[in-house]
């Protein structure tokens, strides 16, 4: 992990690929380069799904309790490696250090998930099912998986996918984000230390051409993928045109609907938890805020003095920093960008985090821009950093209409003392995931991270027992025996 360079990993073997193109990973607080990742291509894939393959052969008919044996001493290890892994995250990443913590513990849930897995994947069976005939069904394994991950989050996001896909006797192809490929190193090096046979998890690095690979590769059988929904459809159609199974979950326009009768406080961290932790950069961050009727008014007071407190430092070398940057220099000025385009448009920038960043790093401020209507074109966009865009409905059947106008079915938000008003919000909101009362709704690994429309394309979302099901197919065995 100290290597200026950052390997590869193909059969149990860390390897430096021989590559033309080299990315840059950062310290996004201070903005200097601290390693550099190869971009790979159809090459180093397919020596990976090579490597994947023949490891499947015995993998796949390990028992269940044996591959849980491993999980559990990886569970062990990567409590033991905690604080470790947290500062990694935060290094690569820029998320504060608790950020990074909620990133590693919301992994961990999913490898607790992932050690029940005899559990999980025991059959049914039904004795006489006709005269002399017995049912039986088994969930097996399918062969070669891939996952293709974003930056926001190093740990969580890949640990959705890997423990349990491996945990179900399938061999896996991990390609991080190039933008923060050391977490994933790490956390592969802990799971061969915990026993895991050399070839059923890989790791390759790089970009469009990777994935490119990965997702026509005639080894591969399934595809996971989280990012941007433009790519997630791309993923979608290209691995589906190559006969996969594909969970592709993408971008997100979640709300946050404050009525009157909302608990001030409580509410109030909330949203700021919602909007600006982690700069904004993930698919749950609330980025839409609707204050009903006479609620509006004040509640942009409200959020604009909390704003204030928050402040922006080196995660790195300040571990109680309240706020970290974005992800690197091209994000920073994307989002100054749309910014501007508010202001130009008339939209009020109530905070403008174009002002009072730090010199070093790639600082966006906590911004509130106020008066979004249906008709402006941040009211659709997904900006992915911390800007909050204001509404104000007349009602809550009004904030229900125009949410449900989005194209995203990710997340929405309800703060209210009222239950009917929370039980017709729930009911009425198109979108996979409701919160009432409080600000991220991301399910626990128990539930599937449920995501609708450009949201999510495929059928069976990652977590949970649909995340089973996706990394498993059924066999039904019916005998009759004279």
């Amino acid at each position: 992990m100290t290597s200026e360079t950052v390997p590869i990993l193909v059969g149990g073997q860390w390897q430096r690929p021989t590559v033309e193109e080299w990315g840059n990973v950062y310290n996004p607080s201070v903005g200097e380069v601290i390693n550099r990742v190869p971009m790979c291509g159809a090459r180093e894939v397919d020596a990976a799904v090579q490597a994947a393959q023949a490891a499947y052969a015995s993998w796949s008919i390990t028992p269940a309790t044996k591959r849980a044996d491993i999980l559990f001493r990886y569970r062990h290890l990567l409590d033991q490696r905690f604080e470790e892994l947290s500062k990694i995250i935060s290094l690569e990443n820029g998320k504060t250090l608790e950020e990074a913590r909620g990133d590693m513990r919301r992994g961990l849930e999913v490898v607790d998930f992932a050690c029940g897995i005899g559990q999980l994947t025991k059959g049914e069976n039904l004795p006489q099912l006709a005269d002399g005939v017995d049912a039986m069904t088994s969930r097996e394994p399918i062969g070669v998986c891939a996952g293709i991950t974003p930056f926001n989050f190093p740990a969580m996001v890949p640990m959705w996918m890997y423990p349990l896909a491996i945990a179900c006797g399938n061999t896996f192809v991990m390609k991080p984000s190039e933008k923060v490929p050391l977490t994933v190193n790490r956390l592969a090096e802990l799971f061969m230390e915990a026993g895991l046979p050399d070839g059923v998890f890989n790791v390759v690095h790089g970009g469009r051409d990777v994935v490119e690979a990965l997702c026509t590769h005639e080894g591969i059988t399934a595809v996971s993928f989280v990012g941007s929904s433009k790519v997630a459809e791309y993923v979608y159609k290209q691995a589906c045109q190559h006969r996969k199974r594909v969970q592709a979950a993408g971008g997100a326009k979640n709300v946050l609907l404050v009525l009157p009768d909302a608990d001030p406080e409580p509410t109030m961290q909330a949203l700021l938890s919602s909007a600006f932790g982690c700069a904004g950069q993930r698919c749950m961050a609330g980025s839409l805020l609707m204050g009903i009727g006479s609620a509006g008014e004040s509640l942009r007071e409200q959020v604009v003095g909390a704003m204030d407190g928050l402040k922006m430092d080196d995660t790195v070398a300040n571990p109680t920093a309240g706020m970290g940057p974005v992800i690197d220099d091209l994000a920073r000025q994307r989002i100054f960008d749309r910014i501007g385009q508010a202001a130009n448009q008339g939209l009020p920038v109530v905070r403008d985090g174009r002002e009072g960043v730090p010199e070093q790093g790639f600082f966006v401020g906590p911004t509130l821009v106020d008066q979004v209507t249906t008709g402006h074109d941040i009211f659709g966009e997904e900006l992915f950093g911390p800007v909050l865009s204001m509404m104000h409905p007349s009602s809550l059947e009004q904030a229900i209409t125009w949410f449900n106008e989005l194209p995203f079915g990710n997340a929405a938000t309800i703060f209210t003392q009222d239950g009917g008003a929370a039980r017709q919000f729930s009911r009425q909101v198109a979108c996979g995931m409701v919160g009432v009362n409080l600000g991220v709704p991301a399910p626990m690994a128990l539930f599937s991270f449920s995501g609708w429309d450009h949201s999510f394309f495929g059928d069976l979302h990652v977590q949970g027992m649909e995340g089973v099901m996706f990394y498993t197919r059924q066999k039904t065995i019916l005998s009759r025996w004279s």
